[in-house]
């Protein structure tokens, strides 16, 4: 006789976006006691979605919860939808574990501390969260555009250099930032996994599976972007909190911008799921201090899961 299954409460969000079926999905397991690593690892493969989170109760009952991330295929410190989303559905559930959910919210994660607020309107209701990315800037090694550029498709005239090479940039989950000239030439790429897996190779010691975050600028503060993991079985990413991050903090350091810099990125636009992540870099005596990563989340699903 089969055992009887458990069943464990879901939700579904819409990340970086106010509107349904945009943005970046997410799942959250609200409850997470009880599940293996290996049952984490399989209900993320089976959403299929760049990332699924797992809330479990914090390991200092000062914070409101831990929060494990995971891709369909591994788990990873940090990342930036899957915060903004399941701080959401938090706030929208109004208690995590009998406490009450107020507007300030710390996640216990792999990478360190994650702090949130909940930003509400006149009647209360959610409108965006805002996370803290929880890393200091650090940068690895930069890439020649003869290399880089048959990883992404393109030419390595394709690639813009005036500001900086590609290079490795983690603000908690380090990808690999690269600069654009036009969006024509955003549009045109693509991942390629015989160079990309050449290029992993060559840089073992970044400890990185080479996530490539591919950007232009198309107003003063207003990027546009595109990210691939492919060795995440990740495709390509409609919103990516964490690389975005990155490249806000990178950007601000180069340009040794004022105390604080405004930055809009928009992602997704060419997998018809356009998503709008808003950043807030900060710096103290020309240093990097922290990021702040806004963006809006809307419910998709809720339901439960039968293991």
């Amino acid at each position: 006789m089969p055992s009887p299954s458990r069943s464990i409460p879901f939700v579904t969000l819409d990340v970086f976006t106010d509107t349904r079926f945009c943005g970046n999905p997410l799942a959250v397991i609200t409850d997470a006691r009880g599940l293996s690593d290996k049952e984490m690892q399989e209900i993320a493969a089976e959403f299929g979605y760049s990332e699924t989170t797992f809330v479990l109760p914090p390991q200092d009952p000062g914070n409101t919860a831990e929060v494990r991330i995971f891709t369909p295929v591994t788990e990873v410190p940090f990342a930036g939808h899957p915060n903004v989303g399941t701080a959401h559905a938090l706030a929208i559930e109004g208690n995590v574990f009998g406490k009450p959910v107020g507007d300030r919210l710390r996640f216990e994660e792999k990478a360190g501390l994650v702090e949130v607020s909940v930003n509400r309107d006149a009647d209360g209701m959610v409108t965006a969260t805002t996370i803290r990315a929880p890393g200091p800037l650090t940068t690895g090694a930069s890439i020649a555009p003869e290399i880089m550029a048959p990883c992404i498709a393109l030419a390595p005239e394709d690639i813009v250099t005036s500001r900086h090479q590609p290079t490795f940039a983690s603000v908690g989950l380090k990808f690999i930032l690269v600069e654009v000239a036009n969006l024509d030439a955003l549009a045109r790429a693509a991942s390629r996994l015989e160079p990309l897996t050449a290029l992993r190779q060559m840089h073992a010691g970044e400890d990185c599976d080479c996530a490539t975050f591919l950007y232009t600028w198309v107003g003063p503060d207003h990027l546009r972007a595109r990210m691939f993991a492919p060795f995440d079985n990740v495709p390509e990413d409609p919103a990516t909190g964490s690389a975005s991050a990155a490249l806000g903090a990178f950007l601000t350091t180069l340009a040794q911008a004022p105390e604080e810099r405004y930055l809009l990125v928009e992602q997704g636009v060419e997998m018809g799921r356009r998503s709008l992540i808003r950043l807030a870099v900060r710096t103290s005596n020309g240093a990097f201090d922290h990021v702040e990563i806004t963006g809006s989340s809307v419910l998709v699903m809720r339901g439960q899961l039968a293991l």
